[in-house]
């Protein structure tokens, strides 16, 4: 999971570059970068930490030029070296530069050929950079002093041939302009749009509707399944659909958990698909407890706050804000080590005790992954004093990795996986716990409105990989990568190196 940004402007676009990161913040708090070209140089600043940290203003100033691309980054293997921050680079051809959203699940065959076919060093572990070697290497081919779009879509459609998995890629071409793709299933997400200023029109290409609605863009639309958009550093816009069987398979995670609730993808509020997972796990509840005798609806904040809005609103019942979260801590399903994992909740939840005491309280949270925060959660509820304590997921039980591009956990350390309802609820602590049914979650998602897309990937709920390449050992080998001993290790490796390297 991260956050991807490109920018053709009219004047410098190191400041909107910097405050598109920011929007896209959520996306990944691992890494920052960004990169610019002026008069054919780049120049680049990426580093570990938030965006604010990584940024200051000695390097905003270095910044210059008209287009540029940004990047903020979650590790999706555990290893959080800064040598992996993205945008990565690579001289030949033209001096192409690449930040990337997702995962490439052949990417070990990829490596491959790139080293014995195409002749090119790769420096890191990180898929990205690969993808980037093999677009530079199908740009290559054409053998043109100056490549055209048509060179440019031929070689996006070449990338399609080659690589497995899901993706959407921002990409700067020195002095000719920035191109952005998706995977032919359209995975993961990714939108353009423009916006009109005194000097001419500007195009923006990023992760999330919600990085343009800020800096004033207004969208076009999401990229395709498959799709190119192409534009010129002049500000000439192409798009291209280069993949010769797409098909539109979108991430259904997005709107349970990663995306802000203020983005469009694929043509779908974020915000009204949680009220609607909101209405159908209250019309759940309904049907399996019609007697029910729930005091108050609580959130866990932030994410499941609109869903549990609209099932207290469903059900007739308080809503009420319970917790209050300190905003300086992060995400905590991707941190390694349940020791970390177990201190990072309590430092980042408190609860209120008033709204508990006495009180038959339904948690609500967008998910369950590990389990780790919901069962210390509702210890907190206990000790706040709530009689009975129900817990909701807004999300059916995660059972089987993500192998896209989101960091979960190996399939072992999910809580749900091989296990009952009443198995997790026992393991957290739950006096009753709710899952949302997939074919509601299908339906919440999709509403009631005529959308092009084919299915959406649910592979974390029912284990159905939409790209068709995944089998058990390939499973088995991301649970090697993932598990928390090995993301411990690789940790413990990646600050020897960053302390060596500074």
């Amino acid at each position: 999971m991260c956050g991807i940004v490109g920018i053709v402007g009219k004047s410098n676009v190191n400041q909107a570059l910097y405050d598109a990161l920011t929007v896209l913040q959520h996306r990944g708090q691992d890494a920052a970068g960004i990169v610019t070209s002026h008069d054919g140089r780049l120049f680049l600043r990426k580093d570990n930490g938030l965006v604010r940290d990584v940024f200051h203003q000695r390097h905003m100033q270095r910044l210059v030029g008209h287009m540029g691309i940004g990047h903020v980054r979650y590790p999706t293997a555990g290893s959080s070296t800064s040598a992996e921050a993205q945008p990565f680079y690579v001289n030949s051809p033209y001096g192409i530069t690449l930040a990337h959203n997702g995962n490439l699940t052949n990417v070990e065959q990829l490596a491959k050929e790139i080293y014995e076919s195409d002749l090119r060093h790769v420096n890191t572990n990180s898929d990205s950079e690969v993808l980037l070697n093999v677009f530079a290497h199908e740009l290559a081919v054409r053998g043109k002093l100056q490549p055209t779009e048509e060179d440019i879509f031929a070689a996006v459609t070449d990338v399609h041939n080659r690589c497995r998995g899901g993706y959407a890629v921002v990409a700067m071409i020195t002095g000719y302009g920035i191109v952005g793709f998706r995977d032919p299933d359209a995975i993961r997400p990714i939108v353009f749009g423009q916006r009109h200023t005194d000097e001419g029109v500007e195009y923006m290409i990023a992760s999330e509707s919600v990085a343009l609605d800020v800096l004033g863009f207004t969208l076009i639309r999401d990229l395709a399944p498959g799709e190119a958009v192409y534009i010129t550093e002049d500000g000439k816009l192409h798009t291209r659909q280069c993949a010769t069987n797409p098909k539109y398979a979108p991430c259904i995670f997005e709107h349970v958990y990663l995306a802000r609730p203020d983005s469009i993808i694929d043509g779908i509020s974020v915000y009204k698909a949680r009220l609607r997972m909101g209405e159908k796990l209250a019309d759940k509840i309904l049907r399996e407890r019609p007697d029910h005798d729930i005091d108050v609806v609580i959130p866990i904040p932030d994410t499941s706050r609109t869903a549990a809005l609209e099932l207290a609103n469903h059900l007739g019942v308080k809503f009420r804000e319970g917790f209050v979260k300190n905003r300086y801590i992060g995400r905590t399903f991707i941190m390694p080590g349940q020791a970390a994992r177990k201190k990072s909740v309590r430092q980042k939840l408190n609860a209120i005790e008033l709204e508990f005491r006495g009180k038959n309280v339904m948690l609500v949270d967008d998910s369950i992954v590990r389990g780790t925060t919901c069962k210390q959660i509702i210890q907190m509820a206990r000790e706040a004093g709530a009689k009975n304590v129900y817990f909701c997921s807004a999300a059916p039980a995660v059972r089987f990795p993500n192998v896209y591009g989101i960091d979960m956990p190996s399939a072992h350390e999910l809580i749900a996986h091989n296990r009952s309802t009443q198995d997790v609820a026992d393991l957290i602590g739950a006096d009753w716990l709710v899952y949302q049914d997939l074919t509601d979650l299908i339906e919440a998602v999709s509403g009631s409105k005529k959308i092009k897309i084919d299915n959406f990937d649910c592979s974390v709920f029912d284990g159905k990989y939409v790209t068709g390449d995944i089998d058990e050992h390939y499973l088995n080998k991301i649970e090697q990568a993932r598990n928390d001993a090995s993301k411990v290790k690789t940790q413990a490796v990646s600050a020897i190196i960053d302390l060596y390297n500074n």
